[in-house]
């Protein structure tokens, strides 16, 4: 029943994304904000073990990314967290959606090729994996060894 409610929400997403884009604000209270604040809270959760609790903060956070993308659709940061939430709660096939339109947005960003390549490792494409490491080969940034590191030891 959860993924049939993402896998409806994402649609509703992208088709509301296709009307249009504008910038985000940034104003410090968006709905994008209180989302990625709850990804942080969740990444401590997991650090810690704590996984159903870090899932309800995954869970939230997507509920309120969905909501921010279509505020202010387009923004490649809005669709890669979206794209984080999604695969971190199992939903790989939405998250790879979520990450793949950031990329025709912005192929160089640095996160969405993080992520998309950890999905590629969790998923067992190596190859694929490689791809995204390669578009951050020249980045001089921590995406590219986070994502090189989790190849290496695959």
């Amino acid at each position: 029943m959860k993924k049939i409610l993402l896998i409806i929400i994402f649609s509703i997403s992208i088709i509301g994304s296709s009307y249009g884009a504008s910038s985000y604000s940034g104003n410090g209270s968006s709905n994008y904000d209180k989302g990625a604040s709850l990804i942080k809270k969740a990444k401590k959760l997991e650090k810690k073990d704590k996984i159903e609790k870090a899932n309800k903060r995954y869970e939230k956070a997507f509920e309120y990314l969905i909501k921010s993308n279509k505020e202010i659709p387009n923004q490649p940061d809005t669709l890669n967290y979206l794209g984080y939430t999604s695969r971190k709660l199992g939903n790989f096939e939405i998250a790879e959606k979520y990450y793949l339109e950031g990329l025709k947005i912005k192929p160089d960003h640095n996160g969405i090729n993080e992520y998309l390549g950890e999905l590629y490792v969790k998923t067992k494409r190596i190859n694929k994996a490689k791809e995204r490491l390669a578009v951050l080969k020249d980045c001089n940034c921590e995406e590219y060894q986070e994502l090189k590191e989790l190849i290496n030891n695959n």
